[in-house]
């Protein structure tokens, strides 16, 4: 039995032992009915976005940049496609794939954007800068991809697994998750699972094909990503806080308030800044966290409904997405 394990920081004392007051028989659901966390409806700007706008008349949905090709991904909806800006050049047009359907997540690893696609279970590999196409069909419903070697981590969210694959190939498919939501490689072969329904984190072994030790995360964790240090950051949009975890043993490091519902989160490796967008108050704030405490270094105002952030770690520049159609930001720190 997946046991509820609680670090309260500051301190407080570690608490462990079965969550009560539901009849589901899973320690880590906290009621009979649970409903993922999504961002905060963001207000009318009080202040003009930081840096400079770039135009998108659609909703961005993702954003990612591949620093190997110095380019910047952007999802958008109706209809659905990818936009590719040059970042040495970025006031250009971007250049525009269609795309079978929304995509929700972005990742990249060497000149390949990864763009998942449930409603048309494909994961496309999209090659920079000519913007080449490749399609895989990936039954379950892939919302999030992420890549570490030669090994690529599909979460699937209608059949709440994940995909472990070997270039094109599924070696084979990691069941027993009640939401599967991102999975990201860390080291020594090790992997963790978010799952946004039961608002937990999971350890997770690719290669024995199994979900190990489970952990709550905040009151409704809604974005992850790894740092240099191998550990895994995650947002709480309900809790309002930014959580550090340390994979394989499991152990939640950090627990710190960040007030206005950070939803978005990116991490630049160069100077150990995890970005994180604020939805309720149109905000983006850098923390360093290469410390036993996040620090702020930077808070700007944003474009409005922030929903997506990635940094390019080459400059530090950071790029925020509105997924209310006020464009593209790009801030120069």
């Amino acid at each position: 039995m997946r046991r509820l394990a609680v670090v309260l920081i500051a301190g407080t004392t570690l608490v462990a032992g079965c969550s009560t007051g539901n009849n589901t028989g899973d320690d880590l659901q906290i009621a009979d009915t649970v409903t993922a966390a999504t961002p905060a409806d963001s207000p009318s700007p009080a202040k003009d976005p930081a840096g400079t706008v770039l135009p998108l008349s659609q909703n961005a949905t993702a954003i990612a940049v591949d620093t190997a090709q110095h380019t910047a991904a952007v999802a958008v909806d109706n209809p659905p496609a990818l936009r590719l800006y040059d970042l040495t050049s970025i006031d250009a047009p971007p250049k525009t794939i269609d795309l079978p359907g929304r995509v929700d997540n972005l990742s990249t690893t060497g000149d390949i954007v990864l763009a998942p696609v449930r409603t048309a279970n494909q994961l496309l590999r999209i090659t920079l800068p000519t913007g080449a196409v490749d399609k895989i069909t990936l039954p379950g419903g892939p919302v999030a991809a992420n890549t570490k070697g030669n090994q690529t981590l599909v979460a699937l969210h209608d059949t709440k697994s994940v995909a472990v694959m070997t270039g094109d190939k599924t070696d084979r498919t990691i069941t027993g998750l009640a939401s599967a939501d991102q999975a990201l490689p860390v080291d020594d072969g090790k992997a963790v699972v978010l799952d946004r329904l039961r608002t937990a984190v999971f350890d997770l072994d690719p290669a024995a094909g199994t979900v190990g030790a489970g952990l709550r995360a905040g009151d409704g964790a809604t974005n992850a990503v790894t740092d240099k240090y191998g550990r895994v950051l995650v947002t709480d949009s309900r809790g309002g806080e930014l959580l550090v975890y340390k994979p394989d043993t499991l152990v939640e490091l950090q627990r710190y308030p960040v007030a206005g519902a950070p939803y978005g989160i990116a991490y630049d490796p160069q100077r150990d800044l995890a970005w994180i967008t604020l939805t309720a108050v149109n905000q983006v704030v850098a923390y360093d966290v290469a410390g036993g405490e996040p620090v702020e270094r930077h808070r700007v105002p944003s474009v409005r409904q922030p929903n997506s952030v990635a940094v390019d770690p080459s400059t530090g520049r950071v790029l925020v997405a509105s997924a209310d159609g006020a464009g593209v930001q790009v801030i120069n720190p």
